[in-house]
């Protein structure tokens, strides 16, 4: 009897200490044919585009980008990350919308309502980075130093959008005792029914938020140390955000779809998570070893670390340790201006009349000075010496 009253007397204490269920999910816009349904989860995906893309737009000024252009990309990005993020929502967890086994039982009219939660991030930077993509060549201006401009702001905006799944009440870990286990509304459709009323579940949204804040401070603190540029940023942002979703996606207990690999099943996020961890650190090793030596040769317009002044060479290629110090793509457009300087890049006809030398061309130094009425005592001016 007596452990009986003792437990009996822990469990409210629990449960004070947790983290309780949302109160609300939404609220209604009054309008004059009903009401308009204005969703939690739909407002924390609006803030944390508005976020992200605040610390993008800071950093991409840092960097000297054409302004304006970030807009011109995001455009383009946004869209097709949310189609990309929701179409592999419902590829990764089919049966609410084609039924358990594609057996034709689920509904379809549920996979255009986003409100609801279910968006893939996998999904959502793939297709969104096409939308960037798209979006760069229309700005002129490269895709692989956006994507590094972007990163932090990207996983800015998942810590925020995270906070979805808390008000939808969802997504959540298996059972604990611990005393920020989450509380989920037992009528809720989420909560496992064979669990009692009062069971606390771990917080996985919690943990993946707070886990990708605190890698957006590692990024930013590296980037400032390390001046990432050819998209090593991005794959760096990959394997941090990997190295979390693997242990947190884990713990969940909802539906999902359970692949086999070597003998081991579990959840296909797991997977994904794993694959492109070891993909992005092989992108961000050989982009490393890409980048090491003296130096290579890059096409005039690229910021130079050492010029070359002299030799057959002089004047048309620079030495370089990065060719991805400046944003503008000068493959895609050659007018447009870097770094907000107003100048032309070098392609430019006008710019190139302009740097070439004033003086005789070669060969031309003998003639003018026999015309010159010159001596043996006033030697003619040598041409091209290149030593």
């Amino acid at each position: 009897m007596q452990p009986l009253l003792q437990a009996t007397a822990l469990t409210p204490t629990l449960v004070s200490a947790s983290i309780p269920s949302p109160d609300w999910s939404g609220f209604d816009i009054p309008l004059p044919w009903g009401s308009l349904r204005i969703h939690a989860y739909a407002l924390c995906i609006l803030v944390s585009i508005v976020v992200g893309l605040w610390l993008t737009s800071v950093r991409w000024a840092k960097r000297g980008a054409p302004e304006g252009s970030v807009w011109d990309i995001v455009i383009w990005a946004i869209p097709f990350g949310i189609i990309g993020g929701r179409l592999y929502h419902v590829v990764s967890s089919p049966d609410a919308y084609f039924g358990p086994g594609f057996d034709g039982t689920g509904d379809l009219s549920l996979i255009p309502q986003i409100q609801r939660g279910g968006l893939g991030i996998w999904g959502a930077v793939v297709l969104g980075a096409v939308g960037a993509w798209i979006g760069c060549r229309r700005s002129g201006v490269k895709l692989s130093a956006f994507v590094d401009t972007a990163a932090p702001g990207l996983l800015l905006a998942q810590a925020i959008g995270r906070w979805g799944n808390y008000f939808n009440q969802e997504l959540f870990g298996g059972p604990t005792t611990l005393p920020w286990g989450l509380q989920i509304d037992a009528n809720n459709p989420n909560f496992p029914v064979s669990m009692p009323a009062d069971t606390l579940f771990h917080p996985t949204f919690l943990y993946e938020s707070l886990w990708n804040l605190a890698v957006v401070l590692i990024l930013l603190a590296l980037d400032r140390r390390f001046n990432f540029r050819r998209s090593r940023l991005f794959w760096l942002y990959a394997m941090y955000y990997t190295l979390g979703r693997v242990w947190i996606e884990a713990m969940r207990i909802d539906d999902a779809e359970q692949i086999s690999i070597f003998g081991i099943t579990t959840r296909l996020n797991v997977w994904t998570s794993i694959f492109v961890f070891l993909a992005a650190l092989a992108a961000f090793i050989l982009l490393g070893l890409k980048g090491t030596g003296p130096g290579h040769r890059v096409p005039r317009g690229r910021e130079p670390d050492k010029a070359v002044t002299t030799g057959p060479h002089a004047g048309t290629v620079t030495e370089v340790r990065d060719p991805d110090t400046v944003v503008s793509d000068s493959d895609s457009r050659g007018n447009l201006p870097d770094n907000h300087s107003g100048s032309r890049h070098a392609s430019d006809p006008t710019e190139e009349a302009a740097a070439a030398p004033a003086g005789p061309k070669p060969g031309a130094d003998a003639t003018a000075a026999g015309h010159s009425g010159s001596t043996a005592t006033e030697p003619a001016p040598e041409a091209g010496t290149g030593k």
